[in-house]
């Protein structure tokens, strides 16, 4: 039997097997297997990649099923980082009594994700989104007497539901518009000569739906507040769950990219929650609040990579913040000790030399490849790679004094080099898609990232000024966006708090920070 026909059957055997250990998990608890499943799973889908980037698509035994780099490629983020999240659950659950029922719907989650992100067909593809909020709800609700838990998980279970009645609208609009539930024949269809209205609805509707998805401010809340889930919970939201909205878009990318207004919107509010909850997280003092916040930065910054028609660089964002960031949640708790080093340590302010000698390395840098290889359009990227680039080297000098220039050119030259071959390499891994340059989203962004390099300037050198107190206010309470958010979904569909709650103190300091 020929390896291409073997691999036919790779994909529906990554989809089963955490499935399988799920069934199984339901009558005892089989960690074991479980690990094994996982890892054979992980195994196939990354063996599946590489024929895949290789020799191109190959023919899977389900018509449903995509064989697209794309999702493989998310298949095999999924598989590696449940695969490593599931052995750390492993030891933290040895003693709890319930860790049966956190297994089984730990499974029964990764399960879904994979088969969202491997599915070629719409009802699929739908149903197994829903199923992702279902189960994912049970691991926020582990702990149900905790007040703050029970809390964000009921307002994520609203915001699900809105997000999924923007997503099944937009699906049926694609359908009546196509006649046809798969989708890669729908996105054959693009790039159309014009939109008409109901396509430009139905990618309002999907920008609409991964804003939702990825906990776009003012709907963001909740992701801050699961932070008393249990650690494994946290670390498995970036094993495409919190992140699906940016597969989405990149998923529906051909129609995508020739919606203007569905762009503007997704520039809009993704562009200033990129800003706000960057500037909020840096007056938290909690780790895993600041990871939190952090969180829903990264994902405003990775949908307006999207808006953008950055797709090569919003995929490489989505790989690379998964995996950090699941390591620094299943890492927080060393990490609350290199905080307190930090803190001892009494780090001093950039000095105004380094600030200029970092600038004009940065631009020169800039320059050079502009009038070498170019600076291919849209500019506000290469901006905030400036800018970057410019913070990262004035706290390298500020920390080293006795760096040198040959030093400062190798460090900035490496971090150039990195960036740009992988973001070539992700070019490699999506289909070219046609996208017009507009110089008014492109100003718009340039704009929010110059705002919160200079916001964030004030906020360490002009800390005690009556303005930035306030300011710093402002920022620490989240702009209260939250708080409105919590009593409209209150006002829609109330829910009892456990009364019997119990806090802990970890738990308590990490919500008040």
């Amino acid at each position: 039997m020929q390896l291409g026909t073997l691999l036919s059957y790779s994909l529906p055997a990554v989809l089963a097997l955490p499935m399988l250990a799920a069934a199984w998990s339901w009558q005892s608890t089989r960690w074991a297997f479980a690990q094994c499943a996982m890892g054979t799973a992980t195994l196939l889908a990354l063996l599946s990649w590489l024929v895949v980037l290789l020799s191109g698509d190959f023919a899977s035994t389900a018509e449903w099923l995509n064989s697209g780099i794309l999702n493989v490629t998310m298949l095999g983020l999924i598989s590696f980082i449940a695969f490593i999240v599931l052995n750390y659950a492993k030891t933290n659950f040895v003693a709890d009594k319930d860790n049966q029922r956190f297994l089984r719907w730990f499974l029964l989650t990764v399960s879904a994700v994979m088969f969202t992100v491997s599915s070629n067909h719409l009802l699929v593809f739908f149903a197994a989104w829903v199923a992702i909020s279902l189960s994912m709800h049970q691991l926020l609700m582990f702990y149900p007497e905790r007040n703050r838990s029970a809390l964000a998980a009921h307002k994520k279970f609203i915001f699900a539901r809105l997000a999924e009645l923007c997503l099944a609208a937009a699906f049926f609009l694609l359908y009546q518009q196509h006649q046809t539930l798969v989708i890669t024949e729908i996105l054959s269809a693009y790039p159309a000569a014009e939109l008409n209205a109901q396509q430009q609805l139905a990618a309002v509707l999907l920008g609409l739906a991964a804003l939702i998805k990825c906990a776009q401010l003012p709907l963001h809340g909740w992701l801050i507040q699961i932070v008393e889930s249990p650690t494994p919970v946290s670390a498995l939201m970036h094993a495409g769950i919190i992140n699906l909205g940016g597969f989405l878009l990149l998923s529906f990318a051909p129609l995508f990219s020739q919606a203007q207004f569905a762009q503007w919107l997704v520039l809009v509010v993704a562009g200033l929650t990129t800003v706000i909850a960057a500037l909020v997280m840096t007056t938290r003092i909690s780790i895993k609040v600041r990871l939190a916040w952090s969180t829903t930065a990264q994902m405003g910054l990775m949908l307006v990579e999207c808006a953008l028609g950055l797709y090569e660089l919003a995929l490489l964002h989505l790989l690379a913040h998964s995996c950090y960031k699941a390591y620094a949640f299943l890492n927080s708790g060393q990490a609350v000790d290199e905080f307190m080093q930090k803190q001892y340590t009494n780090p001093r302010l950039v000095s105004a030399a380094n600030w200029l000698w970092a600038g004009a390395v940065s631009v020169g840098f800039l320059l050079v490849i502009g009038f070498t290889v170019g600076l291919p359009a849209p500019y506000s990227p290469w901006l905030l790679i400036g800018l970057a680039l410019t913070f990262v080297l004035a706290n390298h000098l500020n920390q080293r004094q006795s760096l040198s220039i040959a030093k400062t050119l190798a460090f900035s030259a490496a971090l150039l080099a990195s960036y740009y071959l992988l973001k070539t390499g992700m070019g490699l891994l999506l289909p070219k898609v046609e996208h017009h340059y507009v110089l008014g989203a492109d100003l718009w962004i340039g704009v929010l990232f110059v705002a919160l390099f200079m916001l964030q300037l004030l906020l360490q050198y002009r800390a005690q000024s009556p303005a930035m107190r306030k300011l710093f206010i402002a920022l620490n309470a989240g702009f209260y966006l939250d708080e409105w958010a919590t009593r409209i979904t209150h006002a829609i569909w109330a829910v009892p708090l456990p009364k019997n709650a119990v806090q802990t103190r970890l738990s308590l300091t990490e919500v008040k920070s």
